[in-house]
């Protein structure tokens, strides 16, 4: 968070956080690899399945891919006491995924997003869905080769907000 109480994606997502060859074909395989990806939970299955229960719902009412290969999965409420700071999970899958999206495109980039209060979770949903608008960005973080220089696009095309 900087002082005006904005989230700053870059510094949200890390690496570690990155996953830009996702190997499932499906829905529900890509939200585990992106589940799996979350450090802050790596350890506690039971916290891995409540998050994966609660991407799950959230699908079921409507999906989150947002058009343009791009999902956003995210549970319908702030998951109080799972993490204690947002997380984003950038998963990218080269083949793309059938995943619901309006426009019946497949979907190619993920960011899950992990948020402990409802305004961070807010917050960082428009922020993300603000910068994937620029087909640019999204055209870089297809092609990028490492989970660096996905960081360093991101960082970019945010200072640019």
């Amino acid at each position: 968070m900087n002082h005006t109480g904005s989230i700053i994606l870059s510094q949200v997502l890390s690496p570690a956080s990155m996953n830009l060859n996702l190997k499932s074909a499906d829905r529900d395989g890509v939200l585990e690899e992106l589940v799996n990806q979350v450090a802050a939970i790596a350890k506690q299955p039971d916290a891995r399945q409540t998050l994966l229960r609660a991407l799950h719902e959230r699908e079921q009412l409507h999906s989150t891919g947002i058009g343009d290969g791009v999902a956003l999965p995210h549970a319908r409420n702030a998951l109080v006491g799972l993490v204690d700071h947002p997380v984003i999970v950038f998963g990218r899958s080269v083949q793309g995924v059938p995943f619901g999206a309006i426009d019946g495109a497949p979907s190619k980039l993920f960011f899950l997003l992990v948020a402990p209060t409802v305004t961070e979770h807010l917050a960082m949903l428009a922020r993300l869905s603000r910068l994937l608008r620029d087909p640019k960005l999204r055209h870089e973080l297809l092609a990028v080769d490492t989970a660096k220089k996905a960081l360093a696009l991101i960082r970019d095309a945010e200072a640019q907000l």
